[in-house]
């Protein structure tokens, strides 16, 4: 009788070692998820933040540049279309680089929204009845 048995003589620790078994791979792939969930928000928040430092240099850049371009109008003629297109270049840089901002803000995901799903999913199989 050293056979295997079949698997519907198995014993009752049998079943809870594979029921154990199920519960760890299930609690292994969700929490693989939330890593994941959690590396992509990280990410969204350090690309947001780079964004808005390049949106106020830019913008402090165009102010101060704006300001010289007062003080060199009443020189000679060249200085004002180099230092306007400098100007209209930076204010447009800090332009974009805050409507992505605003645009990146406003689109925001839910944290944790695919772990929540696949949860979801499994709930849903748990409660059904056959």
């Amino acid at each position: 009788m050293s056979a295997e048995l079949p698997p519907e003589n198995r014993g009752l620790f049998d079943s809870i070692r594979i029921l154990a078994a199920s519960l760890v791979a299930i609690a292994y792939t969700r929490l693989d998820l939330l890593s994941q969930d959690l590396e992509e928000e990280w990410e969204r928040l350090i690309a947001l933040l780079v964004m808005l430092l390049v949106a106020l240099f830019c913008l402090g850049l165009g102010i101060i540049l704006m300001a010289v371009l007062v003080v060199v109008a009443f020189w000679e003629s060249n200085r004002l279309a180099v230092l306007s297109g400098l100007i209209v270049l930076f204010f447009a840089g800090g332009g974009f680089a805050w409507s992505r901002v605003v645009k990146e803000r406003k689109t925001k995901r839910r944290l944790f929204s695919a772990s929540l799903e696949e949860l979801s999913k499994d709930h849903r199989h748990l409660t059904l009845r056959p």
